[in-house]
């Protein structure tokens, strides 16, 4: 199995470097994510993520999605990632079958309009649109059918293309296309479609440039004078910890790492995020918020990272349920499940939008 993780890393890594748009600037390279063996690593971590990549394989239906309205589609996506999360592929390993069928499901949802999602049922259909160009984007080095892959290729330019016309004036993203909706964006939804285009390019997709740059002024705008963000230009003066550090983790996605508003953000973060205590309750956002602070500080490095995982590792596994799920307070047990697997991942690196 270890020669295969290598080949997957090598082949997506090659991906990501040949990729003909350079939209997003490439990113810093902190060694080489292929060798890289995380310190202190706990053997009760591992049988946790196992105990959750088989809740969701035992709860996918035969058409590849999960049983979780009101968003079957963003859900579905999610959990896909965090399936791809554990090294296997959209061919090989043990959760192989089950992200196929997901593939499978994702592509039937395509419109012609490009949206990977249902208008119909769904009015929030953009958070299932970005988290499936994230996945999509992540088994498309691994399909080995040349038809498939002709497949995959079609629904991302089209889905990338369905971005770019859903983006508001302000550059940013609503729950709905601008053109469906009345133009109003709002944060978390944004950093949804920028992690998904940045999964695109380093697929060799076409992401055109002044997408992204008007996604990142979009960002700078919404930042207050104590370093968060608003959650949404158009209500802007109070900051949310969760739009902040998906925020921070989607300027790192489009390679902004210097900016003069990257540190004020990060500290924002690690005074408002950081302590991760027990003691702590869930807030509504939870999940979704480590979700994106936990990528934020993984790209810190090594010493920042080891102490902040443990006690955000040891939290997150004394909360699993017996059946191998994970309740929360938001949505359902599957979204929360595949949020904290991808969490319990980020050490792995197989997926290059979430390495160092």
């Amino acid at each position: 199995m270890a020669i295969n993780q290598f080949r997957r890393r090598a082949l997506l890594q090659g991906l990501g470097a040949a990729a003909a748009c350079s939209a997003f600037p490439s990113l810093p390279t902190f060694g080489n994510n292929a060798s890289y063996t995380p310190k202190g690593k706990n053997p009760e971590w591992e049988e946790s993520i196992k105990r959750g990549l088989d809740f969701l394989a035992r709860t996918q239906s035969t058409r590849g999605q999960w049983q979780s309205p009101p968003y079957p589609v963003a859900i579905g996506a999610l959990a896909g990632i965090a399936l791809i999360c554990s090294g296997s592929t959209i061919t090989q390993g043990p959760y192989a079958k089950y992200i196929a069928r997901t593939t499978d499901y994702l592509i039937s949802q395509t419109q012609k309009n490009g949206l990977i999602g249902d208008p119909e049922n769904d009015q929030r259909y953009t958070y299932g649109h970005g988290f499936s160009m994230l996945f999509l984007s992540q088994v498309l080095g691994e399909e080995g059918l040349q038809d498939r892959r002709d497949d995959l290729v079609e629904v991302l330019n089209g889905a990338v293309s369905f971005c770019g016309k859903a983006q508001t004036a302000a550059g940013g993203w609503g729950y709905l296309s601008a053109k469906d909706g009345n133009d109003y964006d709002e944060g978390s939804t944004t950093i949804t479609q920028v992690q998904g285009l940045r999964g695109c390019r380093n697929a060799g997709i076409a992401v055109p440039g002044e997408i992204i740059e008007a996604a990142k002024r979009y960002i700078y705008s919404c930042q207050n004078e104590d370093g968060g963000i608003s959650y949404s230009s158009q209500q802007k003066g109070s900051s949310r910890p969760a739009i902040a550090a998906a925020s921070l983790a989607a300027l790192y996605n489009a390679g902004d790492y210097e900016s003069t508003k990257v540190p004020e953000m990060l500290a924002y973060c690690r005074k408002e995020l950081h302590s991760v205590s027990k003691e702590e309750s869930l807030f509504g956002h939870w999940h979704y918020t480590y979700l994106y602070y936990a990528q934020v500080v993984y790209r810190q490095g090594e010493d920042e990272w080891s102490s902040f995982r443990d006690r955000l590792y040891e939290r997150i596994v004394s909360e699993q349920q017996g059946d191998g799920s994970w309740e929360g307070p938001m949505i359902n047990k599957i979204y929360t499940t595949a949020c904290n697997l991808i969490i319990l991942q980020l050490d792995k690196g197989y997926l290059p939008i979430f390495q160092r």
